[in-house]
């Protein structure tokens, strides 16, 4: 593992000081609407292959600091009247194609209060009413009472996606991400104790890890995940732009996966066949491609994503498969 820099703070409270100091400015963004919204194909539990209609719900900060995180940029620092979060979810569905499940991601945790007022609960679980499965994102520390409370009052299945990030433990805890792995698990048994679905994002070579550790420690945490009771599993390339990993990478201790580790834990994933893995595609050509295989790559990732069955890898000339 590389060292963090001599700057880096050693406590959780300096270093929230340290990673907002180092942000850029955020997003003008609408309290009336979503920041972001469409309707994507993704492969079901069951295997077959669904339209999940997806919206970014603009709203309140989440309260934690995480070093990699850059979801603040589309957020605001109040929280938003009671009957805003629904009126937003109106007007996403006002504007997309039916779809049979919906995520309702909102750039920290849906059962926040300060984030997703509890008095909006019922008005949005009406809104769900048409879909079979409802997805929405939290830290496993908020993942309990609202949590419970929410998934009684709509149709659908619930499924919850928790950042476990890393399953080491040293690198997790200088994530700033305030939990353990033992928090981790906990939430993840009480939401099985709650017949609620869990998927798990995972980071590809967080900050202060090389190449080589990246798919070992991606690996073990896929493991991890699965042994959790995860029925998805997200792997994310750690990607820069939020000026704390820009400092990091100029200190030499983060860069961006290449993207034959990511495609190299998609394989180990799959091959367990222990539940869904998807590689997160979203501004994947940011990342260092090939120019004579990197587009054909990606589609690579694209169709194992919906299919869930592993693909022969192409080889290329050019770059040897090690963009």
């Amino acid at each position: 593992m590389n060292t963090t820099p001599t700057n880096y703070p050693e406590s959780r409270i300096e270093r929230d000081k340290w990673i907002v100091e180092r942000r850029g400015r955020r997003e003008v963004v609408d309290p009336a609407t979503p920041y972001a919204f469409f309707v994507e194909d993704e492969c079901s539990k069951s295997g077959e292959i669904v339209s999940v209609a997806t919206v970014f719900l603009t709203n309140r900060e989440c309260p934690w600091r995480c070093l990699m995180c850059d979801l603040w940029k589309n957020t605001l620092p109040e929280t938003l009247p009671a009957g805003a979060i629904p009126g937003q979810i109106d007007y996403a569905l006002d504007r997309l194609a039916a779809a049979r499940q919906i995520k309702l991601y909102n750039s920290g945790s849906f059962f926040d209060p300060r984030a997703i007022p509890i008095e909006d609960y019922a008005a949005i679980a009406r809104r769900l009413a048409p879909f079979e499965r409802v997805i929405v994102e939290s830290h496993p520390l908020l993942a309990a009472g609202n949590c419970f409370r929410f998934a009684e009052l709509i149709q659908g299945k619930l499924e919850v996606a928790m950042g476990l990030e890393t399953a080491h433990p040293v690198v997790l805890e200088q994530l700033n991400k305030g939990m353990t792995l033992q928090q981790f698990a906990f939430a993840a048994g009480e939401l099985r104790r709650h017949e609620i679905d869990l998927r798990v994002f995972l980071l590809v070579k967080p900050p202060l890890m090389n190449e080589e550790e990246a798919l070992v420690w991606t690996k073990r945490s896929i493991d991890l995940a699965f042994d959790c009771g995860a029925t998805a599993v997200s792997l994310i390339p750690t990607r820069g732009g939020n000026g704390a990993l820009e400092e990091l990478a100029a200190h030499g201790v983060f860069s961006p996966p290449r993207l034959e580790t990511l495609e190299a834990a998609v394989e180990y994933g799959l091959s367990l066949r222990r539940g869904r893995v998807f590689a997160d595609v979203w501004d994947l050509a940011k990342l260092a491609l090939c120019p004579a295989c990197g587009d054909r790559r990606l589609s690579w990732l694209r169709e194992v994503n919906l299919s869930q069955t592993p693909m022969p890898r192409m080889l290329c000339e050019e770059c040897a498969g090690n963009s």
